[in-house]
């Protein structure tokens, strides 16, 4: 894999100054035993004692250690004069807050305090064997599932407990907050578990031991969903996701040519089943595929991917770099920080009802970060809007976004929907495969941003 996949047990886990740290003290280690090994064989044992060293260097508990004495973040490695955007709240740094009190609201310390309260969702060891199969972790190969449910994680955050959400700091903690890192555990008892999403995921290609890209993962968690939604109306079970999930594609299910389209037509007949018809909307999670290159990403997307963080609505990007998805949770200057699942830590089992669970390992105050242009143009983007008022904003702003993109948006916005498009219909969709899945004869229609198709389709490339 690539070397964020190596993270599980190399230095470059941690940020590019802590890198060299570690790497001083493997060099200081082997020039040691040269010296009293002088004239006698001692490759192998050398290499063993730089093994062994690293691989200690690079367990959780260790690299926990390390923040602890180091700082969960070093000065030089965010600027601190520039603004800080995380999921939709800025933080205006500036040179003063060394010498002036600042706005504790907007210090760099709140931004921390944020960045620290998402949840955290890495490769785990020790649970119970997925499916038939005889894998009791997922380390190299589970990273866009751990990272997707992150994003997922922190729907449910925004959903139950707000954006003004922050991690308890003693116990007991917030019932909510135990149910839902509940439903990320990982045994096929909880709902959303790398169990159960493989389960979901058959369809796409999910099998334990292979790595999978973000279109096929946004479908996994559409499937499900809508599963987990037949099973509370059949048999009333107390768990149902609280909202509607719409996966926003272009032409063809998105998997080739043209940007995706998010149709409010779509969105509210999706909400009217949702609340069987009760109410006129509902809380909408949207997912929005994108492939914004071949290798490299193209570099017009990065100023209108950056400008998504900027949204009331955000929740991210699941991405990173090529073959190692990451968890994008904000961006500042040309850098993109992010949520890293590429560490190995044992399973744990967070039940619902116990207020003194150690969550300690869901997580992290180490603010990692990697440049947007090294960012595989394979992602997905995710929002949330809470109530109708809310998607109204949401459009207006992607409505704008597209208006600057000239002529190659992330993604459009339209009102109405006529008998020739394909759109998402949730009610087949849990008894439907292939890439045509849950899908409906409709065209949208009434486009809030006018493009030229035609250089759209130069744009996007094969999904």
């Amino acid at each position: 894999m690539t070397e964020l996949h190596e993270c599980a047990v190399d230095s470059n886990f941690f940020d590019q100054n802590s890198e060299e740290t570690v790497d001083l003290s493997t060099a200081a280690i082997s020039k040691h035993k040269s010296i009293h090994n002088e004239g006698r064989p001692s490759k192998s044992r050398s290499y063993g004692w730089t093994t062994a060293l690293k691989k200690l260097m690079g367990s959780g508990p260790m690299r926990r250690l390390q923040d602890r004495i180091l700082g969960s973040i070093r000065t030089d490695t965010l600027s601190s004069a520039s603004d800080i955007w995380c999921l939709g709240k800025c933080y205006k740094l500036s040179l003063a807050e060394l010498t002036s009190n600042p706005d504790p609201g907007n210090s760099f310390t709140a931004f921390l305090q944020d960045f620290s309260s998402r949840i955290w969702i890495t490769y785990r060891k020790g649970f119970e064997p997925i499916g038939d199969s005889k894998f009791t972790c997922d380390v190299n190969w589970g990273c866009m599932i751990r990272s997707s449910q992150m994003l997922i994680a922190q729907a449910l955050i925004v959903h139950h407990m707000g954006r003004s959400w922050r991690k308890p700091l003693q116990k007991p903690y917030d019932l909510r907050y135990l149910e839902i890192l509940h439903l990320f555990g990982d045994s096929s008892s909880c709902a959303f578990s790398i169990h159960n999403l493989l389960e979901a995921g058959k369809a796409y290609g999910l099998v334990a031991g292979s790595w999978l890209g973000p279109y096929a993962m946004c479908r996994t968690w559409e499937t499900i969903i809508n599963t987990s939604k037949e099973q509370y109306d059949h048999e009333k079970r107390k768990q149902r996701f609280p909202m509607v999930l719409y996966i926003v594609s272009g032409d063809k299910d998105g998997e080739q040519g043209g940007a995706p389209v998010v149709c409010i037509e779509v969105a509210s007949r999706l909400c009217h089943d949702f609340t069987k018809r009760e109410q006129d909307w509902a809380p909408i999670l949207l997912l929005v595929p994108l492939v914004l290159g071949l290798e490299k990403i193209n570099p017009r997307y990065i100023p209108l991917l950056w400008e998504t963080f900027t949204f009331p609505q955000c929740l991210g990007i699941l991405g990173g770099k090529p073959g190692a998805s990451t968890y994008i949770v904000g961006v500042q200057d040309e850098k993109a920080l992010y949520l890293d699942p590429h560490e190995v830590q044992s399973a744990v089992d967070i039940k619902m009802d116990d207020l003194e669970a150690d969550c300690s390992s869901y997580h992290c105050s180490t603010v990692r970060h990697l440049p947007l242009d090294a960012i595989d143009p394979s992602l997905a983007i995710g929002f949330y809007c809470k109530d109708k008022d809310d998607f109204e904003d949401f459009c207006s702003r992607s409505t704008q976004l597209a208006d600057k993109s000239s002529g190659a948006p992330l993604f459009t916005v339209i009102q109405n929907i006529q008998p020739t498009r394909l759109i998402p219909d949730h009610d087949s969709a849990a008894a439907s495969s292939g890439n045509d899945i849950g899908m409906a004869e409709c065209q949208c229609s009434e486009s809030f941003s006018i493009v030229d198709e035609q250089e759209q389709e130069d744009e996007w490339q094969i999904l």
